[in-house]
């Protein structure tokens, strides 16, 4: 199918998917809910055409654009022949409403519909997704930009990069191919506890054998390495698209730019590159940090940032990429002025990127930390698990046969997430916002966020306030370990909670 012919049907497709359903009006009474459609779609990959999720608004508009100021008043329709739920990745809201399948609330059957109405309380850059097995790798999710009117007084132009990783395969095929894998080695090491290892990693002899976290040492654990990415993937998408035929965002000569990068990837990290250009990172996971100027940084699966651009002036083509961890694969969009040459851009860069550390983690400062206090809970969290075997667990307890975390109400609680594999885990909590305080050990005011990643061998301490009553999801959100049982749940004392499960 030549490109026109495949943009032609992909249109009346997608005009299709965004038919009414049966019962449902065609849009919202005045003052009604804001209408986002759970729906298949087909994008173009490599010059194939591939049948993928995505959730829209009946005028197209993928994802949904508001301010801090209206009210959450959502009616979500799945329109899938299977059964779903959207999580709002960063949001706070009542937890029978934070859209985790049999934690918060059962999933929205196929043909149904889910309304939503909750205040909004902080302005940032947020996404929403599926939590209901794979879909999330199937591209059902979308942003969820919530504005505060400064960045339209600001006078700069609000450019969305939304990033994934895609594979012909279907999840559940490479979910099952990482549950086959055998044998010793490297990869089979990659489970195995390090005792003494500062952060990173121990190298030594090496033989072979099976290891399963919180063991002791053996000399085959010893050369171990960090295994960076678990997948193969096909390509690499921004905006659904890769750099053989990229997203081209028309800017002006001199102007001025907030980018805002999401890593919706089920299991890549990135690093961000704004190549000739350098920015000013305001915030992340859509929290404010004190500026910091950069050219460079990591951003890992599910996290965001939120980036400052003045351009030059002058006719300019610029390229904001995003390059895997520990690979030479990328993906990215161009920002062109009128009449710029846009010239290709390879999709592999000359040298693979370096894994992501905690460095730039530990560079970061909160523009608002949380008040001074004293934690009234202090809780170890370890995330263990058996690479060989590909099941990966919270304190050995695989998902969902697991104890509940409890707090209570009211308290400064901190986490202390010891990684005992060789694997990264950006792990999210849901329903709060939390602060970076300490790196193995060493305490700093680091950035507020929802998401962390936690090197292997690493420990990293985040501290929240018990602030928002429920049962809330806290999970390792690389989607593969989280299907292979890397969550728990976190309880309230003392509230009574409906039985799900």
């Amino acid at each position: 199918m030549d490109r026109r012919s495949f943009l032609k049907s992909s249109a009346a497709m997608a005009a299709g998917a965004f038919a009414p359903l049966p019962g449902f009006a065609d849009s919202p009474a005045a003052g009604g809910p804001t209408v986002l459609m759970l729906q298949s779609r087909v994008i173009e990959v490599e010059g194939k055409a591939a049948s993928v999720l995505g959730i829209a608004q009946p005028d197209g508009t993928r994802g949904l654009f508001t301010d801090v100021s209206t009210p959450f008043h959502v009616q979500v329709r799945n329109g899938l022949d299977t059964e779903s739920l959207i999580h709002w990745h960063g949001l706070t809201p009542p937890y029978r409403q934070d859209g985790v399948p049999y934690v918060a609330a059962p999933p929205i059957p196929a043909g149904g519909r889910q309304d939503y109405d909750f205040k909004l309380d902080i302005a940032g850059t947020f996404w929403m997704h599926s939590h209901v097995g794979f879909q999330e790798q199937h591209l059902l999710s979308a942003p969820l930009i919530i504005r505060d009117g400064a960045s339209e007084r600001a006078g700069r132009q609000e450019i969305v990069i939304m990033l994934h990783d895609f594979s012909f395969r279907s999840p559940e095929e490479i979910y099952a191919g990482l549950r086959q894998r055998k044998g010793g080695g490297e990869l089979a090491m990659a489970s195995m506890k390090l005792p003494g290892a500062a952060g990173q990693g121990t190298t030594g002899q090496k033989t072979t054998g099976q290891g399963t976290a919180g063991q002791g040492t053996t000399a085959a654990a010893m050369e171990a390495k960090p295994d960076l990415n678990d997948v193969d993937y096909d390509a690499f998408l921004a905006n659904d698209r890769t750099l053989a035929d990229p997203d081209i965002v028309g800017v002006e000569p001199g102007g001025r730019v907030r980018l805002r990068i999401i890593n919706g990837s089920a299991a890549t990290n990135f690093w961000i590159g704004l190549g000739a250009l350098r920015g000013t990172l305001i915030a992340v996971d859509g929290m404010a940090v004190k500026p910091m100027a950069l050219n460079t940084m990591p951003l890992a699966v599910a996290q965001r940032a939120d980036i400052l651009l003045d351009l030059p002036a002058g006719t300019g083509a610029f390229p904001i990429l995003a390059q895997v961890e520990g690979k030479t694969d990328r993906t990215g969009i161009v920002l062109a002025t009128m009449g710029a040459k846009v010239g290709r851009v390879e999709k592999n860069a000359a040298m693979p990127a370096p894994a992501v550390t905690l460095d730039f983690e530990q560079s970061l400062t909160a523009a608002k930390p949380l008040a001074p206090q004293e934690a009234g809970i202090l809780r170890d969290v370890l995330l263990t698990g058996d690479m060989q075997a590909y099941v990966w667990s919270m304190d050995n307890q695989v998902y969902p046969k697991i104890t509940p975390i409890m707090v209570s109400a009211g308290k400064r609680v901190e986490f202390v997430m010891k990684n005992e594999t060789m694997m990264s885990h950006p792990m999210h909590l849901h329903g709060h916002s939390f602060q970076v305080v300490a790196v193995n050990g060493r305490r700093f005011s680091g950035a507020v966020r929802d998401t962390v990643l936690v090197t292997p061998q690493a420990s990293v301490t985040i501290a929240f306030d018990t602030d928002n009553v429920g049962r809330w999801a806290f999970h390792c959100h690389n989607l593969y370990h989280l299907e292979a049982g890397m969550m728990a749940v976190v309880d309230y004392e003392g509230v009574r909670m409906p039985q799900l499960l």
